[in-house]
């Protein structure tokens, strides 16, 4: 089924054993030498799940490129050695491993990070130090130095990081190079850095060591590079020793989405077909790598097989499930546990300073303390709330050895999924709920759906435990009038879809109320499409351009007109949806001023009641400690998002009968909707039965 996706790859010098390269991601383990052990772990995990390539996170070539203060560094023998370790592990499973060399440039967080021109990026406090020409020739030695200890230490190869805004990325642009002399100005001077570096890393490799130059084919920023300039840079890295260009899309600071789970799927590699086209026409030969949002193999199929690319790069897939290629060449393509783009436990984590993992694989970076072994003594469990935390507990469970049933009062699994798939954008989240599905099955889990499970059932089903993953019912504002029938909750809207007027004044603007704003404005209750499964539409939307016509290929956005006037009001005061991750919460406020949602903050609920107009229901308002100065917003519907309590009823009569209760997930803790916490909640607690 895979044919292309499977094929090995000549190199020259050494053979791939298939197309699939795990994409460098920064996942915390690189930082500290005390980790090595668990970044082995990790990395040989996926080499023996099958992929051809794996790059690295990236490491600093010296202390002026750290991303953070001690972050991951090669730049010593002793180090070196110590990184035996992790090419070993990879090694001793069949894998090929590269460093990837990353020097952050002005995107460090860091008091000592240097840039060709002394310009803060907004992503980091520090302002860059300026480098003189002596300074330049200190961070190519560092790269040079870098490389040669990669080999030391084993590694198949190195990754020089030119793109996504980092330090090489800097010196190629005019927005972040301001130099005037042989390092700046012309784009033969700007681009010498990155040429300079390749050239002298060649040398000093050797001929049969893997050189991959990741290259931004579009920055998307302004007075980014333009398409002859990408071109022109590919040409001349190539030329210096360059093995596999890998490609990078968009800069960390730039207001355009490139990996949320809101991009299409392979949304970008028209600019990669649109490069090796260019390269072949010229009798280039050199491996282009597809990268950006390939989370299955069938798409990664489909890139090869239109000729888009060469190799395609999966770095969070692997994050989500370390056996991605060994499931696909043996057909179990179904099995795969699917990266949905989410970001809440990669880069979320990465961003906080935390180490990464996978909302829907809690063991990713974890494989030596979260490990799910045999059962010593099996054991028949019930399962309460076929939702994430109640999904993973059953399928831990059962991994393990044990009986399990699990119960579930709606008609299919999902709990709260089967709300946040419907939402445009979130349309990923029902891949995590068919390789729950399949698990189940596939492990023998027996599956009572449209059961309302009581504690008597339970108590008498001769159970060893129950665990409750109920979840949450939504949370009572009490607001005067609330009655009316006008007003309805999320819960109406995204899962009953009951009809909802032209004009919405929604109540909450945390996550939920974020994306019921989403949804409604985008009219997807009425089946207006998703740009998430239309490229096109997506790239008008978002104002993304061919960087041949638009330098930087960006455009003005020109986004659908909304579906409806939607207001979303919250109590609290600053920006809406302050609680939404780091890397997604400003897509969605981005998303909301596009379907012009207005927003108000602040915002006291006084009372609810027929508007003047007929048909209508209006929301009385007050702002203020004193409650004063009131508004009245008259609309067709108001949506009530105003939070969730945890659904324990089974908890004290279970208790009272003797049977041991364990409560996750939503049951246990409510609050903001949390997928993420629940299967971790879920896979640890199983894993310890």
């Amino acid at each position: 089924m895979f044919d292309h996706l499977l094929a090995p790859l000549d190199l020259g010098f050494t053979t791939l054993k298939n197309r699939v390269l795990m994409g460098s991601m920064h996942t915390g383990l690189e930082d500290g030498r005390r980790n090595l052990p668990r970044l082995a772990a990790f990395f040989a995990e996926r080499a023996r799940g099958g992929v051809g390539l794996i790059v690295t996170g990236g490491f600093a070539p010296n202390i002026e490129g750290w991303a953070k203060p001690f972050a991951g560094t090669l730049s010593t023998s002793a180090a070196a050695r110590r990184h035996r370790e992790v090419t070993g592990a990879v090694h001793a499973e069949g894998g090929r491993i590269a460093l990837q060399i990353l020097h952050t440039g002005r995107y460090g967080y860091q008091p000592f990070c240097v840039a060709p021109s002394r310009l803060k990026s907004p992503i980091s406090p520090f302002a860059p130090r300026e480098l003189g020409a002596r300074g330049i020739e200190r961070q190519v030695r560092a790269f040079v130095r870098c490389a040669v200890l990669a080999r030391e230490a084993g590694y198949d190869g190195v990754e020089i990081m030119g793109s996504e805004g980092y330090f090489i990325n800097q010196f190629l642009a005019a927005h972040t190079n301001h130099r005037t002399d042989a390092w700046g100005g012309s784009y033969a001077n700007r681009m010498r850095l990155a040429v300079e570096i390749v050239r002298r890393v060649r040398e000093a490799a050797g001929p049969d060591f893997i050189l991959i130059y990741r290259i931004s084919l579009i920055d998307l920023i302004p007075e980014g590079s333009s398409w002859p300039e990408v071109l022109q840079l590919a040409r001349a890295v190539v030329g210096a020793g360059a093995t596999v260009l890998n490609t990078g899309i968009g800069w960390h600071e730039a207001r355009i989405p490139t990996i949320a789970t809101s991009v299409p799927r392979a949304a970008f590699t028209w600019l990669t077909r649109k490069l090796r086209d260019a390269l072949r026409a010229e009798g280039i030969a050199t491996p282009v790598v597809a990268s950006n949002r390939i989370n299955m193999p069938e798409v990664a199929e489909a890139i090869l097989a239109r000729g888009d690319a060469d190799l395609v790069s999966l770095a969070r897939p692997f994050l989500a499930d370390a056996e991605f290629v060994n499931k696909a060449a043996q057909g179990r393509r179904d099995e795969i546990n699917t990266c949905i783009a989410c970001n809440q436990a990669c880069l979320d984590h990465t961003f906080a300073n935390r180490l990464s993992s996978c909302l829907v694989n809690p063991r990713a970076c974890h494989e030596t303390e979260l490990v799910i072994r045999p059962a010593a003594t099996t054991r028949r469990y019930a399962v309460v709330g076929a939702g994430p935390a109640g999904l993973a507990a059953a399928v831990t469970l059962a991994e393990r050895g044990h009986a399990v049933e699990l119960f579930d009062a709606a008609t299919r699994i999902g709990g709260q999924f089967n709300m946040a798939k419907a939402i445009p954008g979130k349309e990923e989240f029902e891949e995590t709920l068919r390789y729950f599905g399949h698990r189940l099955a596939a492990l023998g889990v027996t599956l009572h759906l449209s059961t309302r499970a009581d504690a008597p059932r339970l108590a008498a089903g001769g159970f060893d435990a129950v665990i409750l993953a109920t979840g949450v019912v939504p949370r009572d504002p009490r607001i005067p009038g609330q009655e009316h029938p006008q007003v309805l909750s999320y819960v109406d809207v995204l899962q009953h879809r009951k009809p909802v007027g032209r004009r919405v004044a929604i109540v909450g603007a945390g996550g939920i109320g974020v994306d019921v704003a989403e949804y409604l404005a985008a009219g997807a209750d009425h089946g207006h499409p998703s740009p998430a499964l239309d490229a096109e539409a997506w790239r008008r939307e978002w104002g993304v351009a061919d960087p041949e016509t638009a330098r930087g290929g960006i455009a003005r956005p020109r986004p659908a007109p909304p579906a409806r006037a939607v207001v979303l009001l919250q109590r609290r005061s600053g920006k809406h949806g302050a609680t939404l991750g780091k890397t997604t919460g400003w897509i969605h406020r981005a998303a909301l001023r596009m379907k012009a949602v207005e927003l108000i903050a602040g915002a006291n609920y006084e009372r609810i009641g027929a508007g003047r107009a007929s048909g209508t229901v209006a929301l009385a308002l007050s702002f203020g400690p004193d409650r004063r100065d009131g508004t009245v917003l008259e609309v067709d519907t108001i949506v009530l998002c105003t939070g969730q309590e945890s659904l324990r009823d089974l908890h004290a009569p279970l208790g009272a009968a003797g049977v041991p209760v364990h409560l996750i997930g939503g049951a246990r803790a409510a609050g903001e909707l949390d997928a993420k916490r629940a299967i971790d909640q879920g896979t640890r607690l199983a894993a310890t039965l």
